[in-house]
């Protein structure tokens, strides 16, 4: 079981997913690789000069999965339900519980609404730590953003979303920072 379920593995939710994971936090990323990215080419993305959105997809996954998260990218979710332990998490094939569940699924905001999620006009409403009016739900991205979408933006959506949860987790705020001593060396790196 999951302590965070992630549905949507673009930037926001791969963003999500390296923080939670990296952290001790067993977490699962859903997807179905239709994420917007494979249209893009990044070069006002910081610290990368030019990378096809592709191959930024490629590395960023193989940096999620030696965090630790597990990536189930052919399990389409079909549905999302409160419990009273957080979420179950349905796909064609099986069953997941998660405490939390971060919404990460671009402009497709169904899920969100299944759920209950409160929206402001056509944006799912969040608060700065991207969390919903359902508790533990988080959304991300385009989801609660009307017209600005940018992968940048997407992924500081997912992090702010990763770190409340560490913070709940932890009891106190959470600061993720690295130092150099920290690093550890990894056999795809």
């Amino acid at each position: 079981m999951p302590d965070v379920a992630i549905v949507g593995g673009g930037t926001a939710g791969l963003s999500a997913a390296l923080f939670t994971a990296k952290n001790g936090l067993e977490t699962a990323v859903f997807d179905t690789d239709e994420t917007w990215m494979h249209k893009a080419h990044l070069f006002n993305y910081p610290g990368i000069r030019s990378i096809s959105g592709s191959e930024f997809m490629s590395v960023t996954r193989g940096q999620v999965q030696d965090r630790g998260a597990d990536l189930h990218m052919t399990e389409e979710v079909t549905d999302v339900e409160e419990t009273d332990d957080g979420f179950r998490i349905e796909t064609a094939d099986s069953e997941y519980e998660a405490t939390y569940v971060v919404l990460a699924t671009g402009a497709d905001r169904s899920i969100a609404e299944e759920i209950g999620c409160e929206f402001d006009d056509d944006t799912v409403d969040v608060n700065l730590s991207m969390e919903t009016s359902v508790e533990n739900c988080y959304a991300t991205g385009a989801m609660v953003r009307a017209e600005e979408w940018q992968a940048v933006i997407a992924a500081g959506d997912g992090g702010a979303a990763a770190l409340d949860i560490l913070s709940t987790e932890k009891g106190e705020h959470y600061h993720d920072f690295d130092t150099p001593g920290d690093v550890p060396t990894f056999e795809s790196e």
